[in-house]
Formats: C-alpha cells, structure tokens, sequence
C-alpha cells in the first residue's frame, strides 16, 4: 500500500515505515500526525486517485525529531563590476515514520 501526500508545498510519495524529511511542522517529538491531504493511493493493485484529494483517505505518522540540513552556500557574482555576494542557509526540516494509510 502506498500513497501521495501534500504537506508544505511539496508532493511525497510514501509507505508504511517510510522515514521522510518534510518542511518544519511547530509539534514536539513523539506526536502523531495526520496528513489529510492524500492525493493518490495505492492498495491491493488497485488506483484510487483523487480530484484533486481522495474522500476519506488520511496518512498517518510520528515525529521523530526535528532539525536542520547541511548549509547551502549561495554565490552571486558579475564579473567586471566587483559584485560578489556570499550567504549560507540551513533549511528547518521535520524528520517523520509513516505508520499507517487509512481509507474508506
């Protein structure tokens, strides 16, 4: 069984023990959550895909941790006019373990 989720902005395709890192969700560790914004799933070979969510389908899964991902370093540079422009960024993430996919 797998499914398509929606969660901040971006589209994941998951299964039961599925780890993903998502963008950061303000819960503490050890929670559940519930994904209700399921756009396909998959069960026993059969495709139910939604226009534009499945009825009465949801994800659900537990917070394992929060963090931050590795720095990326951005460049800006224009040659001849002496530009150059350095910054880092460390994008906030929410590590989650889907435990199950429930439908109607």
């Amino acid at each position: 069984m797998l499914a398509v989720i929606k969660t901040g902005g971006k589209q994941y395709l998951v299964k039961p023990g599925d780890k993903i890192k998502i963008e950061k969700i303000e819960k503490e560790g050890d929670k559940e959550i519930i994904f209700d914004q399921v756009l396909l799933v998959e069960k026993n070979r059969k495709i139910e895909i939604g226009t534009p969510l499945v009825n009465g389908a949801k994800v659900v899964g537990k917070i394992l941790r929060q963090g931050k991902s590795k720095k990326v370093i951005v460049f800006k540079y224009k040659p001849k006019t002496r530009y150059k422009k350095k910054a880092g960024h460390r994008q906030l993430f929410t590590e989650i373990e889907i435990t199950k996919i429930e439908t109607e």
